[in-house]
């Protein structure tokens, strides 16, 4: 029976030098210790592909060279030196560089919680900025999506009134989602409208396109004329409805993620189709995305008990989530304005307006999740 044995590795990191004890067990994991730290066990297999070797990882792109399925599913770590090198059971020695092995036990920085809020959030307190500053300041930029994820919307001011306006602020982050409307598109009343959103019609609560894979996830809506009579913006925290029902209502939140409706649109251009549930959960249970659109969804032919069960929770859900609750957050955008929004957790909506005294003209676009995010993690402080 292999006997667990301890090296102190000693070694500068940063300004001044540190040691870490350095533990092979007698199952072969590498266990490893700060001065004054918790020990961490790190599995061989999680550590050998993640190695900082030319053989392990490509020293120009950090993609990994070996094939990772093919490592011996029994690999173990079988030594361990003064200088950091530790071996594999099938061979394979390296040194561990210290600020990296330290890098490795720290404890992982939570994400950006989400700050959930309903109608009575401050204007003060919306994520906001001009655009002139964020094209001069690239903190400034990074600043305005860290609040975007923080609160699900962000607005930005000083954008040209002018119809393709809104791309100055897009092109800062990417290119925009191109779709069967193309690029940038309208948002205002016309004749024989293809859409409710081109009607004066209030618009209730609703993401946008849960009939697309993927969905677009970012919605950028850019005021260019907002003079009629009515017209506000409303906003609900998605996340936020969804955590009440999870509180109030269990059962309901549960058939709201579990039960697949269909989303669907189709004109003569386009027949674009897609499944998924109103709530969606990763694998640790956190709900990462609201698809609720009146207008398109359709659920199944399901038996008569799960029909009941899913409509008794959509019902609940729309509760708290219409536009008489006081979840819901009403503001007006004016000329030059743009608002921002993740397309997966807030559902936007808009008050009925008529044009007997002005218009109301906005422009659209959308930008994909991944955009967003890139540029947001490239740009947050070190």
């Amino acid at each position: 029976m292999p006997v667990a044995f301890t090296v102190r590795l000693v070694a500068r990191i940063g300004e001044g030098f540190a040691h870490m004890d350095l533990t092979i067990t007698a199952q072969g994991l590498l266990q490893v210790a700060g001065a004054g730290d918790a020990p961490v066990l790190l599995h061989p297999i999680w550590l050998r592909e993640r190695l900082p070797d030319a053989a392990v990882l490509d020293p120009q792109t950090g993609q990994r060279l070996e094939e990772a399925a093919e490592t011996p599913t029994d690999l173990r770590v079988t030594a361990a030196a003064h200088d950091g090198t530790i071996a594999f059971s099938d061979g394979f020695a390296t040194r561990l560089p210290a600020g990296w092995l330290a890098g490795a036990i720290a404890v992982q920085p939570h994400q950006a919680q989400h700050v959930h809020w309903d109608g009575t959030l401050d204007a003060a307190r919306f994520p906001c900025a001009d655009l002139a500053d964020l094209r001069a300041r690239p903190a400034a930029l990074g600043a305005l999506l860290a609040g975007l994820d923080a609160y699900g919307f962000a607005i930005v001011r000083g954008v040209p009134i002018e119809p393709d306006g809104g791309l100055a602020f897009a092109d800062l982050i990417g290119p925009i989602r191109m779709t069967n409307w193309g690029g940038m598109a309208d948002v205002k009343a016309i004749p024989n409208a293809y859409d409710l959103t081109m009607t004066p019609r209030h618009l209730e609560p609703h993401s946008d396109n849960p009939y697309r894979d993927p969905v677009p996830g970012y919605i950028l809506l850019h005021c260019l004329q907002n003079d009629a009579d009515g017209g506000d913006s409303t906003l609900v925290d998605g996340f936020h409805a969804a955590a009440m029902l999870r509180s109030i209502d269990p059962a309901a939140f549960d058939t709201l993620t579990r039960t697949d409706v269909t989303f669907r649109y189709h004109d003569d251009s386009a027949f674009l189709e897609h499944q998924a549930p109103l709530i969606e959960r990763n694998a640790a249970g956190d709900v990462v995305q609201i698809r609720y659109n009146n207008r398109t969804e359709m659920v199944g032919r399901l038996p008569v008990d799960q029909l009941d069960a899913y409509y008794a929770a959509r019902a609940a859900f729309w509760k708290l989530i219409a536009p008489v609750s006081p979840l819901t957050l009403q503001f007006r955008l004016q000329p030059g304005e743009l608002l921002v929004m993740d397309n997966y957790r807030l559902l936007h909506g808009r008050t009925g307006y008529t044009l007997a005294t002005g218009s109301r003209h906005m422009r659209q676009c959308y930008l994909d999740r991944d955009m967003v995010g890139s540029k947001r993690r490239l740009l947050q402080p070190a």
